[in-house]
């Protein structure tokens, strides 16, 4: 599998679907496009200073961009609202008003710098809320005391250091979190314990050092699971205690020097792990026992990756040689994952280092049948 590694995103066009619903931004793509025929075919120019308002038989769509002028008195029926690209450091309270039935609101690239706690009563069915690239350095409690159907929550790239637990409360169905992208140094505990229905968990690009022992206790559906880009050191026993759903999990770009031996234990359904660009030189025995068993009949379906570490290519490594072999299909970069260490082995790829230790007579004239001996950068 020497190819590009996908870049999966929580919350990109090509990759999440909002649980329980359409994708997000595929509805918002469709909506334009949808404009764009109806403008056509009546061969009427925009006004650049009006919302676009698409009407249909479940209710309005309105998308508002500079140059056009902020909404007011918008229909009843309007369930899907976008406001983006306005330099607003706060959301005028007027906005909401009048539209109860709101289902998705769309308010990234503003510069918000605070919200209102009442800002969210209007609109009690609202699910979808997206405040994507903003300046809100936090919120404040009680802004989801009328949210019981929000179910997808996207605060990425904004200004958030600390996140106290007192601010989600009120939200009972979420399943979409997204917090990447922000300043975040530590998490309170207890932040998770009511979301049983957490689906998606997005907590990449942060400046995460450690996270709390009792973080993901509380989700039991957890399938995508984002700690990439932080500056975790250890990945402990137990912290990712009883994620049996989940599927996706990106812990790369980290520091990562330490991994207990159970850290993976029970991550049966578990089809994609990235642990590359850390600093692991080795893995304790029975780290990889539960992941990627094609002889049992368990495959990783999307794959693995762990290129990017100082591995130390000795016989202390024999559990992770055995595992790579049995699963080098599944192998991304593993042409470019190297053996840094000793000397002897320094360059040379870590699947032909376990090929050597575990099979060293089937190397013919061409290697182990054309896999890469020397690591190609």
């Amino acid at each position: 599998m020497e190819k590009s590694k996908a870049t999966m995103s929580s919350w990109s066009p090509g990759r999440n679907q909002s649980p329980g619903g359409l994708d997000s931004h595929l509805s918002r793509t469709l909506f334009l496009l949808l404009l764009v025929v109806a403008t056509s075919a009546q061969k009427i120019a925009p006004n650049p200073e009006a919302c676009q308002v698409f009407h249909s038989v479940n209710g309005s769509s309105v998308t508002c961009y500079p140059p056009a002028k902020l909404p007011h008195n918008l229909s009843g029926d309007t369930i899907y609202l976008s406001v983006e690209f306005f330099n607003l450091t706060q959301l005028p309270l007027s906005i909401l008003e009048g539209v109860s039935n709101l289902q998705e609101l769309h308010l990234s690239s503003n510069g918000l710098e605070s919200l209102s706690a009442k800002c969210l009563l209007p609109v009690p069915k609202l699910k979808v809320l997206d405040l994507t690239r903003n300046a809100l350095t936090q919120l404040p409690t009680g802004l989801f005391q009328g949210s019981a159907a929000l179910h997808t929550l996207v605060l990425q790239e904004n200004q958030l250091e600390v996140l106290e637990t007192s601010w989600l409360h009120g939200l009972k169905a979420l399943r979409h979190l997204d917090l990447s992208g922000n300043r975040l140094r530590m998490l309170p505990p207890g932040l998770l314990a009511n979301f049983t229905d957490l689906c998606i968990l997005n907590l990449g690009n942060n400046q995460l050092e450690t996270l709390p022992s009792d973080l993901l206790r509380g989700p039991l559906k957890l399938e995508w699971l984002y700690l990439n880009g932080n500056r975790l050191q250890v990945l402990p026993e137990g912290l990712l205690v009883p994620q049996t759903n989940l599927q996706y999990l990106f812990l790369n770009d980290n520091q990562l020097g330490t991994v207990a031996a159970s850290a993976l234990q029970g991550l049966k359904q578990l089809d994609m792990l990235d642990l590359s660009n850390n600093s692991l030189k080795s893995v304790p025995k029975g780290f990889w026992s539960s992941l990627g068993r094609p002889g049992a009949g368990r495959d990783m379906k999307d794959g693995f990756d762990i290129s990017g570490n100082r591995w130390t290519c000795d016989q202390n490594l024999d559990d992770l040689y055995q595992w790579l072999v049995d699963n080098k299909d599944k192998m991304f970069f593993r042409n470019s994952t190297c053996c840094a260490e000793p000397k002897a082995m320094e360059g040379k790829t870590l699947l032909a280092a376990a090929m050597s230790y575990l099979k060293p007579e089937a190397k013919g004239k061409r290697g182990w049948g054309g896999l890469a001996e020397y690591c190609t950068h």
